[in-house]
């Protein structure tokens, strides 16, 4: 994708699965450089031994300090915002910290972004996001609404800076999902943890949402949100799956945890009156679309097409993936 080719791009968050991926995949796209912004000095170590590239820089920092942040982004092309606290029963303990870094700090890139002049700056959100019913989907709501009016605070004749928002499901297989948590168990002779065998995940690989984020990237022009179009699985599919290929250790039924949803939502009902399709993805226009651009839609996005459903897009009524499917991606995953 010769968009990157010799720009320099920051990662927050980059020590993460998803950013580990995305470096990964951005240093086979010839970049110049790519900014590691974590405050994890353990696995920034861990990171830089596993790619010994000399193309990666490894900032210690929090996105809490606008100072360490502005520093970070200095002649930078590319930003992706992927630090967050993300443990919902950990952040409903202790909200007051997931506002601190999840609003406060997510300001914080967009200010350090536009003082820096960045080409473009993506957030990286999450289905709970829509309707939130738990405080970490409150906080990745108000990331995104920070990110999408950004351009309320843009000079067009001194800032080029272009905010886009990016929401998807669960990364299958990725680190503290369901499905490491029920081999360790299974591996262990322990019963499996189901929350409610009715519920239903969007699920997406990690191919898939390096593929969805990088195109995303590319054809936003700032204020949209980029939604993926994805299948879901059940969770009583997933259990099956996993005994099928490994043992049967039976399950115990042990409730849905406070601020967890039996399904989950992409895009709401009234969110659906400004949704477009556009390279096979949904985009979520912002309403003030208008005010930024004083443009049509069809003359800045001439492949869109607009949606006219209202209904949800919710995990419980898209195509579920079969559990043969699911046994097969199991097994390519690496996990067992």
């Amino acid at each position: 994708m010769i968009l990157f080719e010799k720009k320099t791009v920051l990662i927050t968050g980059g020590t993460g699965s998803l950013g580990q991926a995305l470096t990964k995949r951005l240093l086979n796209l010839d970049v110049k450089a790519i900014r590691i912004f974590s405050r994890n000095e353990s696995k920034q170590i861990e990171m830089e031994n596993n790619f010994d590239d000399k193309r990666i820089r490894f900032f210690l920092g929090d996105i809490r300090d606008l100072d360490r942040l502005s520093r970070a982004t200095e002649d930078v092309d590319y930003v992706f915002h992927a630090a967050a606290l993300k443990h919902v029963p950990k952040i409903e303990y202790n909200p007051f910290e997931a506002i601190k870094t999840n609003v406060i700090g997510s300001q914080n890139v967009i200010e350090a972004c536009i003082n820096a002049n960045v080409e473009k700056a993506i957030c990286v959100g999450t289905d709970k996001a829509v309707s939130p019913l738990n405080t970490y989907g409150a906080t990745k709501l108000l990331m995104e609404k920070l990110f999408i009016t950004a351009n309320n605070y843009l000079n067009p004749d001194k800032h080029k800076t272009k905010f886009i928002a990016l929401r998807y499901g669960n990364v299958l297989g990725s680190s503290g999902s369901v499905i490491p948590k029920f081999i360790e168990q299974i591996n262990k002779k322990n019963k499996l943890s189901l929350t409610d065998v009715n519920m239903t995940r969007f699920s997406i690989m990690m191919n898939e949402a390096l593929d969805f984020i990088l195109k995303a990237t590319q054809i936003g022009n700032g204020s949209e949100i980029f939604v993926p179009k994805l299948r879901s699985y059940s969770i009583l599919d997933v259990k099956n799956a996993l005994t099928e290929i490994l043992d049967d250790t039976g399950y115990d039924e042990i409730g849905i945890r406070p601020g967890e949803k039996l399904h989950e939502i992409l895009i709401n009902a009234d969110e659906m009156r400004y949704v477009w399709e556009i390279e096979n993805m949904y985009m979520i226009l912002n309403p003030l679309f208008g005010n930024f651009y004083g443009d049509t839609i069809s003359n800045v996005y001439s492949n869109a097409k607009k949606i006219e459903q209202y209904e949800n897009y919710s995990s419980e009524s898209v195509e579920k993936i079969p559990v043969e499917e699911l046994k097969k991606i199991i097994r390519n995953s690496n996990l067992i």
